[in-house]
């Protein structure tokens, strides 16, 4: 049984498909004792982190794009690809949430807007790196962390619904 465990781990590096058809027939089986449960654990644990993480993502998307809108648009020919960013992102939001409707809330703490806010800000800062004429125009310099909001601008209501473009 030991060297049936450790084929098992085994297989986990060489081929993971493999892998995964084997645990799930020993699971079937009720042979819970045969199943690879540190990597099958590490696995579930891992997918949950991808939902999660793409949740962040989308949300720093959105904030990102929003503060560009509000702040650096020059003029009216200027962010069309920020909004189409902006509802895509919710749009993919709204199908991660579909399927995980715990993320919803999840996605309303402070935390998780917090965290989103400063990926958005390390995105706002790669983004005037590559457009260095704006950053001269608006900072002097390229920016640094220190030239946008500490604290998270947004509501997570704003990601969902705020239409900067609405305004105008």
């Amino acid at each position: 049984m030991e060297q049936k465990i450790q084929n098992l781990k085994e297989l986990y590096e060489k081929d993971f498909y493999l892998w995964v058809q084997e645990n799930l027939r020993l699971l079937k089986n009720k042979e819970y004792d045969l199943v690879d449960w540190e990597n099958l654990l590490e696995e579930i644990e891992d997918m949950g982190q991808r939902h999660y993480d793409a949740m962040v993502s989308y949300m720093a998307v959105i904030m990102e794009h929003i503060y560009k809108w509000e702040n650096y648009r020059e003029s009216a020919y200027m962010g069309s690809g920020w909004k189409k960013s902006i509802i895509n992102a919710r749009t993919k939001m709204l199908k991660l949430f579909k399927g995980a409707p715990s993320l919803k809330a999840k996605a309303q703490e402070k935390e998780i807007l917090q965290r989103a806010w400063e990926d958005a800000v390390l995105d706002l800062i790669a983004w005037f790196k590559v457009n260095e004429k704006l950053a001269l125009r608006h900072f002097g310099r390229l920016p640094t962390e220190k030239d946008f909001p500490k604290e998270c601008p947004y509501s997570f209501e704003q990601v969902m619904e705020y239409e900067p473009w609405l305004k105008e």
